[in-house]
């Protein structure tokens, strides 16, 4: 694997904002004459042909790109250079095409400054694995919910990520609250007024709350100054989505931020438009020429495993009662484009596992029933649940078989079985939905059960009522889970683990109409 050469806290605490040459280059390169990498690199949204590759620099610069599928970079394959620039805080990403599959990729960055071309940075590389061509082992992890509830980069750091790297996935899903945008940090968190933890390392966008699109911004490059993130970008893929807090907790249409007095900027949309635009700039996200900015889409991962990105956000009604008796856009939460395209590839799949990871989960009660799924009254489907019930109809109608749901937000983890034997809407096939998170957060839970759709608790981990809410990453709890997929039976096991790296339930689920 690549390796990163990361620089002590000191080092990044003295550079502040503009750390530039400290992040994974050797010192000799660090002259100010000399462009240099200021946030490691990314790659997402990898099939078995092609996958995206990020990073950024100090300045203006042209970015020359390789990939090889050696480590010694003895066959590379050079590509065509981008311009970093202001205009996109000089962050650059591509796609990278005509890959083999079940491959592993090496790719390397290299940058001119634009003012004067013969300053040349030291390379910088990367590591992704292509999408097999055909059934072998699979393993990814997942989880959510990453710098949050004023929980930052401590002396410990983000331990979360150097757990899942250790198991070398795939890929790393991950199901939104990728940054908090709405949650600013302090030096210290006080409880009973003894200090309970000590952010090591903060930056000005992070003690406040985003509203320029430079703050927005910010959060991301925060993230990516961890030593465990930066270790793990530049050695896993991973496939994003969103969720609330990228923008501003809980908004919707209806977000009214009149007296909230940490905010100058009133308008939610403004917010949203700038909060999209960071996100895709610092993300490895592949763009989507119908309609840019898209965050909903499809990643074919081998002949196994095709992955279904919802996006719970962006075209959902306001957030209400949710409690209406008629399906309507304002009873929305998929909008109805994003699901004509759901139940179309849905049909159109031919893998074996059909994952839908959903940035919210369908049956816990969340924001008192306004801000998810579930409303919360037990009974037959109102509201969001319309919609939901019409997806789990059209699954079970088409026979579509062998899916599974993957999700985060709640900030703890579970195992849910939903079974149409205990639901008030019951025309649908039973199925599995996976809970993970927070990866570096405060720890909650666990949220009350909404039956409409039948869901049991085959497992749980959240704080006790003596522990309370919102414990610290320190604490323990914090969770990310496994997914394997054997490429001789096809059986997939999920495991849910805690940033110790302990297994804390396991199960093995066998494909339907695939022989074992």
């Amino acid at each position: 694997m690549p390796k990163l050469i990361r620089p002590s806290r000191r080092a990044v605490l003295a550079g502040g904002t503009a750390f530039a040459a400290s992040l994974a280059m050797p010192a000799i390169s660090r002259a100010a004459s000399r462009p240099a990498f200021t946030h490691g690199v990314q790659s997402g949204d990898i099939d078995m042909m092609s996958g995206m590759i990020w990073t950024r620099t100090d300045r203006p610069a042209k970015v020359t790109m390789e990939v090889a599928t050696t480590e010694s970079f003895s066959d590379a394959r050079r590509l065509a250079p981008l311009d970093a620039l202001p205009e996109s805080d000089f962050a650059v990403k591509r796609l990278v095409e005509g890959l083999p599959a079940g491959q592993d990729v090496f790719y390397r960055f290299t940058a001119a400054d634009l003012s004067d071309i013969n300053a040349v940075s030291e390379p910088i590389t990367g590591h992704f694995r292509t999408a097999p061509g055909s059934r072998r082992s699979i393993r990814f992890a997942w989880s959510g919910d990453t710098a949050g509830q004023g929980w930052g980069i401590d002396d410990t750091g983000m331990k979360t990520y150097a757990a899942m790297a250790g198991h070398e996935p795939d890929f790393f899903l991950h199901s939104g609250d990728t940054i908090y945008a709405d949650g600013p940090m302090e030096d210290e968190v006080e409880k009973d007024g003894q200090v309970i933890w000590k952010n090591a390392l903060l930056i000005p966008e992070k003690r406040k709350v985003a509203e320029t699109l430079d703050e927005y911004r910010g959060q991301w490059k925060y993230n990516m100054m961890d030593e465990h993130v930066l270790a793990m970008n530049a050695a896993v893929p991973t496939f994003f989505q969103w969720d609330d807090h990228e923008v501003v907790n809980n908004w919707s249409a209806s977000k009214d931020l009149t007296a909230d007095d940490r905010y100058s900027v009133k308008s939610v949309e403004l917010l949203a438009a700038r909060a999209a635009r960071a996100f895709h700039e610092m993300t490895p996200i592949r763009y989507t020429p119908a309609e840019p900015g898209r965050v909903y889409r499809k990643v074919s991962y081998g002949p196994m495993l095709e992955v279904f990105f919802l996006d719970l956000r962006s075209y959902r009604g306001p957030n209400s009662e949710n409690m209406q008796d008629e399906l309507t856009d304002a009873s929305r939460i998929l909008g109805a484009q994003q699901m004509a395209w759901l139940k179309r590839d849905l049909t159109q799949s031919s893998a074996t596992w059909k994952v839908i990871a959903s940035d919210m989960p369908i049956g816990l009660v969340v924001g008192g029933g306004e801000e998810a799924v579930a409303n919360g009254d037990n009974g037959p489907a109102k509201g969001r649940e319309l919609e939901i019930a019409e997806l789990l109809r059209f699954i079970k109608t088409a026979n579509i078989t062998n899916t599974v749901w993957f999700t985060a937000d709640v900030h703890y983890t579970a195992a849910h079985y939903y079974n149409p034997d205990k639901a008030r809407f019951q025309d649908f096939a039973p199925f599995w939905e996976f809970v993970s998170g927070p990866l570096h957060a405060g720890t909650f839970g666990p949220n009350d059960l909404d039956m409409t759709f039948g869901p049991e608790v085959k497992y749980v981990k959240a704080p006790t009522e003596e522990q309370g809410a919102n414990l610290p990453p320190s604490a323990g709890l914090q969770f990310f889970g496994l997914v394997d997929i054997d490429g001789t039976t096809q059986q997939m096991t999920v495991r849910l683990m805690d940033r110790a790296d302990t297994e804390l339930w396991k199960i093995t689920l066998d494909p339907e109409g695939m022989a074992i």
